[in-house]
C-alpha cells in the first residue's frame, strides 16, 4: 500500500480539480481504482450474465453453500467473501449503519433481488465472512448477473476495477454472445483489465465434439487476457460447477477432480503466489491515460478562457483609456474655473464691497451664505469629475474635496477720544458714547460697529459731531475686513485645492497591471497537479 499512498493523494486532488460529474464512468473508473489500490488483500472477482453458474462455481470453491444460488436470478448485490474465524455476515448500509449477524441467513434479507428483480437499495456492501485458511490473503467478489437490469451491469462494471483477476463464468452451450464479447471489450480491455480467467460451465452437457469446437472458439478470444499470467498457466478451464459442488459437500474428491474443479482451483492459487502487484499497474496505467488526456482538454479549456479574458480586458482597457482622458480633461477645466474664481484679485473685485456692506449692516452670516452656495457649486464641480472616475475605475469610497472658510472678520475698535465739546458722549472719529465705546473696545468677532452708531444716533443724536471724517474711517475699517477675510479664503482654498489635485489622481485613472485571477489560479493549479501526476506514474513505472 505504501507504495501507491502519494500516487492515490495525486489522483484524489487531480479529481477534484477536473470538476468531474461524479455520475461519469472516468470518475467512477478514479474512485474504484482508488479503493482497489487501498486494498492489500487480492481479490478475484467472479462475473457473468444471471444462471450462468457463477455463485455455484464461489460455492464449490468454498466448500459449502455460502452463497444464495437458484434457479432464478437471485445475487442483487456485491457480496464480498473474507477470512472470519466463524461464518457470519457483515451488512453496510448506505446511511454508514452496520448489521453483523451470524451465519448466512440475513443474506435472504439484504443480498438477493426482490419481487422486481431489483437489488436493494439501501445497501452498499454485503460481506460475508468464512474460515477458510486461503482467505486470509484472498478475498472472492461474486457480482450480480449482467444481463437483467442497467443498475446491475453498471455496479459489476465499476466492481470490476476494484479486482486483481477476473473470472468470466461461460455457458458453453452459448458460448460468448454479441453481449459478452461487448463486456470484454468495453469493461476489461479498454480498461486495462487484461488478467481475466474465462471458465466454461455446463460443458458436461455437450458431445464431445461439442466440447472440443467450445475450446477451439474460446482460445482465439482467451488469448489476449492472458498477458499477465505465467506462461505456464492457462486462462481458460472447464469446470461443471452443480457436480463440483456437489462432490465436496459430499467430501467426495474423486467426483470432485472429475468435474475440473481441483485444476482450476490449482491453477488460481499459482496466479495469486506469482502475481502479485502486476496486474495493478497495468489498469493504474490505463486509467492515468485517460485522466492525463481529460487534464490537457481542461488545461486547454482554461486557457481559451483566459485569452478571451485578456482580449476582453484589452477591450476594456482601450474603453477605459478614452474614458480617462475625458474624465482628466474636465476635471482640469473645473479645477481651473475654480482657481480662476479663487484669484484674489477677481475674489475681491467680485465680493469685497458686498462683504464690507454686510459687516457694517450686521448681515455676515447671511453674506457668508450666499458666498458659501458660490464657492460648493465650484467644489461640486470638482468632486463630480472624481466620483465620475471612482465609479467607472472601480475605486471605493473616494476622498471628496472640501473647501474650509476662515473665522468670521475681527473688528477692532478704536479707543474712544472724547471731543473737547462734548466728554460725555460722541468721539472725534465714531460718534460712539463713551459708556458703549467702553464696552465695544477689545471685543473679538464680529463687531457691527456701523449698525450700533446707527442706532445711538438715532436714540441721541448729539449737535457737536463732525459728520465728514468719521464716516470716512468706518467705511475703511469694512472694506479693511473685508479684504483680510477673502485674502485668507483664498490661500486656504487654493492650497486646498492644490493637495486635492495631488490626492485625485488616483482615483482618475487605472491600473494597467495585470491581476491574476481565479482563471489564472485555476491553470496554475492543474498544471502543478498534472505535472506531479505526470511525475507519480514515472515513479510508479521504475519502482
Amino acid at each position: 500500500m505504501s507504495q501507491y499512498s502519494s500516487f492515490l493523494n495525486s489522483i484524489r486532488t487531480l479529481l477534484g480539480c477536473l470538476e468531474l460529474d461524479r455520475a461519469s464512468q472516468l470518475y467512477q473508473d478514479a474512485i474504484a481504482l482508488c479503493s482497489y489500490l487501498e486494498n492489500s488483500l487480492y481479490r478475484i472477482a467472479v462475473f457473468a450474465p444471471f444462471n450462468h453458474g457463477k455463485s455455484t462455481l464461489l460455492n464449490a470453491l468454498l466448500g459449502s453453500k455460502t452463497l444464495p444460488i437458484d434457479l432464478i436470478p437471485t445475487t442483487g448485490a456485491a457480496i464480498v467473501v473474507g477470512y472470519g474465524e466463524e461464518l457470519q455476515t457483515i451488512i453496510t448500509l448506505k446511511n454508514g449503519e452496520k448489521i453483523h449477524e451470524p451465519g448466512i441467513k440475513i443474506l435472504q434479507q439484504y443480498a438477493i433481488l426482490d419481487g422486481d428483480r431489483r437489488m436493494k437499495a439501501e445497501v452498499a456492501e454485503v460481506r460475508v465472512l468464512c474460515h477458510l485458511p486461503w482467505l486470509k490473503q484472498v478475498e472472492l467478489l461474486d457480482l450480480p448477473g449482467t444481463n437483467d437490469r442497467e443498475a446491475q451491469n453498471d455496479l459489476v462494471k465499476d466492481r470490476l476495477l476494484s479486482a486483481d483477476l477476473i473470472i468470466q463464468v461461460l455457458d458453453a452451450r452459448k458460448l460468448m454472445t454479441l453481449e459478452e464479447r461487448e463486456h470484454l471489450k468495453h469493461w476489461l480491455q479498454n480498461r486495462g483489465i487484461n488478467t481475466v480467467i474465462f471458465v466454461v460451465n455446463f460443458l458436461n452437457l455437450l458431445t464431445p465434439e461439442e466440447q472440443q469446437e467450445v475450446r477451439r472458439r474460446l482460445c482465439f478470444v482467451a488469448e489476449s487476457f492472458r498477458s499477465t499470467l505465467p506462461e505456464n498457466i492457462s486462462n481458460i478451464y472447464c469446470v461443471d460447477a452443480l457436480p463440483a459442488l456437489r462432490a465436496r459437500l459430499k467430501g467426495d474428491f474423486a467426483a470432485a477432480q472429475a468435474t475440473g474443479l481441483a485444476s482450476f482451483e490449482s491453477a488460481l492459487h499459482s496466479i495469486v503466489d506469482w502475481q502479485g502487484d502486476r496486474s495493478k499497474l497495468t489498469r493504474v496505467f490505463k486509467l492515468a491515460e485517460q485522466l492525463f488526456d481529460q487534464a490537457t482538454v481542461k488545461q486547454q479549456e482554461i486557457e481559451q478562457q483566459i485569452a478571451a479574458e485578456q482580449a476582453t480586458n484589452e477591450r476594456q482597457a482601450v474603453i477605459k483609456q478614452k474614458a480617462r482622458q475625458l474624465i482628466q480633461q474636465g476635471f482640469n477645466r473645473s479645477v481651473a474655473d475654480f482657481q480662476g474664481w479663487l484669484y484674489l484679485p477677481n475674489l475681491l473685485t467680485n465680493h469685497q464691497p458686498s462683504l464690507a456692506i454686510a459687516l457694517q449692516q450686521a448681515r455676515f452670516e447671511q453674506w457668508l451664505e450666499q458666498f458659501q452656495s458660490l464657492v460648493f457649486e465650484h467644489q461640486q464641480a470638482v468632486n463630480k469629475w472624481v466620483k465620475q472616475g471612482s465609479e467607472f475605475f472601480l475605486h471605493d469610497n473616494p476622498e471628496l474635496l472640501v473647501i474650509s472658510f476662515p473665522d468670521p472678520p475681527i473688528i477692532q475698535v478704536p479707543e474712544y477720544i472724547p471731543n473737547a465739546k462734548s466728554n460725555d458722549y460722541t468721539s472725534a472719529d465714531y460718534n460712539i458714547p463713551k459708556p458703549l465705546n467702553s464696552v465695544l473696545q477689545g471685543r473679538v468677532g464680529t463687531v457691527i460697529l456701523g449698525g450700533a452708531s446707527y442706532v445711538i444716533n438715532k436714540v441721541a443724536p448729539p449737535d457737536n459731531l463732525s459728520q465728514t471724517q468719521p464716516s470716512k474711517i468706518t467705511a475703511q475699517t469694512y472694506a479693511d475686513a473685508a479684504e483680510t477675510y477673502l485674502t485668507s479664503f483664498s490661500d486656504r482654498a487654493n492650497n486646498l485645492l492644490s493637495n486635492y489635485e495631488q490626492l485625485a489622481v488616483k482615483y482618475l485613472t487605472f491600473s494597467t497591471q495585470t491581476r491574476a485571477t481565479n482563471t489564472d489560479y485555476q491553470l496554475q493549479l492543474l498544471t502543478h497537479l498534472k505535472n506531479n501526476f505526470v511525475a507519480e506514474l514515472e515513479r510508479l513505472k521504475n519502482s
